[in-house]
């Protein structure tokens, strides 16, 4: 049960915010240790938020263009990645640091201090990124079903929809448990792509070729900017900026000065290490796609099978073979297509968790999770079905590329409105971003802004090339 105190703060912030609470039943639900405890037993008190947060850059929309960077451009994109995952770094510890000063997320912050009229556009605009993230997992859990079960792709999407009753499921057991299951599915996909990307000899990359490609930075080649800007969409969500901010208030932390700079500290550590380790398996995707299929038209497997492929390969549907060289075809496929699945799921969970806290804190709806979910995936369903429908099954890593390259349209609607309550004393205090994250926000933001702009006119030809087939 909250202390008076806790309960005290939980009925300000109710006040202040018009009478709702970021994602309600799991507010103020994680116990934190006094502030004499050890570093560990409070890291491990506040540790969470930002696995979860991971997960988004993890999921197929990630692993799709990862794996078209790689085969087709080997590693002259890996300095995207790089790029891309610093900005979710600086973008995400200045989202946690939102949620515990100010005990709002983004959403009830934009609601709160911006005039009325801006909630229902800032609303939709962020509707619009959760169903072109949510198209992606679509994708990636119709594409495991198709590998798996060998169901038509067509129909396979259609299974999806069905997804709720495991996100249910899921939710039912509370927040803690939640971060557990993804923590185990990220350990599983870090430890099988470091372990055939060092220690099997025949992919093991090469770091000389890597760390030039890393440091000589280049968009020279056609199609680069494009998948470029996919990236960039698939690493820095805008929707996570919005659940960030949320999810960091599940810690029953105090409202004095030294617990929020308590809770500031290890939010910032969590959301160091979190995306870390998912910036090293986005490089490895992208290092192993180089490695097996760049410069190739084919792959000779175990038992003497080609597998042919060409650039305009769907990428997903044969990316199990950049871990057949440590499991073998067949073990490799099983595993591909599980990660896969669990990628699309888990993401599935923090879309939804998502779509909760910006349709309560812009609009202050509330409806149940199972109907938020049904109607999330049925607006993305249907795109994934029209095209699929019309234009086979070969347009899936150019949906998947697509839905990323939305996201990244929509993420300066979610970047300026963070940077601009941070950097503001008056709703932070002494809170507000020092000169470093102030720099490497605001850069992040207008970087992202002018690489948008310049590449609009092309992503715009090509999205009409792929809806049009």
């Amino acid at each position: 049960m909250s202390s008076p105190l806790i309960q005290s703060s939980q009925n300000e912030h109710t006040n202040s915010s018009g009478g709702s609470m970021s994602l309600e039943g799991m507010h103020n639900t994680v116990p934190v240790p006094d502030i004499g405890a050890s570093f560990w037993k409070k890291w491990r008190a506040f540790v969470g938020p930002a696995i979860l947060i991971s997960v988004g850059y993890m999921d197929p929309g990630n692993w799709g263009t990862d794996l078209a960077a790689g085969a087709q451009f080997k590693y002259g994109l890996l300095w995207v990645v790089a790029l891309s995952s610093l900005m979710a770094i600086v973008l995400q510890v200045i989202s946690a640091r939102l949620g515990v000063v100010a005990g709002k997320d983004l959403a009830q912050c934009c609601r709160d201090w911006y005039p009325t009229w801006t909630r229902i556009p800032n609303w939709l605009l962020c509707e619009c990124a959760i169903g072109a993230c949510d198209l992606a997992e679509v994708l990636g859990s119709a594409v495991a079903i198709n590998l798996l079960f060998h169901i038509p792709l067509f129909w396979a999407v259609v299974i999806t929809s069905f997804d709720v009753l495991l996100l249910l499921a899921l939710q039912s057991f509370g927040i803690r448990m939640i971060e557990a299951v993804v923590l185990v599915l990220v350990a599983t996909i870090t430890a099988c792509y470091g372990i055939e990307l060092f220690v099997i000899p025949q992919t093991q990359p090469n770091l000389l070729e890597m760390g030039h490609a890393l440091f000589h930075p280049s968009l020279s080649q056609p199609g680069m900017l494009f998948i470029a800007i996919g990236i960039i969409g698939a690493t820095v969500m805008p929707h996570n900026l919005y659940l960030h901010s949320a999810l960091v208030q599940s810690r029953q932390f105090q409202k004095d000065e030294t617990s929020i700079k308590s809770a500031i500290r290890f939010n910032t550590i969590d959301s160091t290490c979190s995306l870390t380790i998912a910036f090293l398996v986005n490089a490895a995707i992208l290092s192993l796609a180089a490695i097996v299929f760049y410069g190739k038209t084919s792959v000779t497997v175990s038992g003497g099978q080609v597998v042919s492929f060409s650039n305009s390969s769907d990428w997903i549907r044969i990316a199990y073979l950049t871990l057949a060289p440590l499991l073998g075809t067949a073990a490799a496929s099983l595993l591909f297509v599980i990660a896969l699945f669990a990628s699309g799921q888990s993401s599935t969970i923090t879309g939804t968790l998502a779509g909760q806290v910006v349709m309560e804190g812009f609009m202050n709806w509330r409806i149940r999770p199972w109907l938020r979910r049904f109607i999330t995936r049925m607006l993305a369903i249907i795109p994934a079905i029209v095209v699929i429908g019309l234009h086979g099954d070969s347009s899936v890593n150019d949906l998947l590329t697509l839905s990323q390259v939305i996201l990244a349209m929509q993420l300066p609607f979610a970047m300026f409105p963070l940077l601009h309550f941070t950097s503001s004393k008056e709703k932070m205090g002494k809170w507000k971003l020092g000169w470093f994250l102030l720099i490497a926000g605001w850069g992040t933001a207008i970087t992202i802004t002018v690489m948008d702009i310049i590449s609009l006119p092309g992503c715009l030809k090509t999205a009409w090339a792929i809806i049009h087939g």
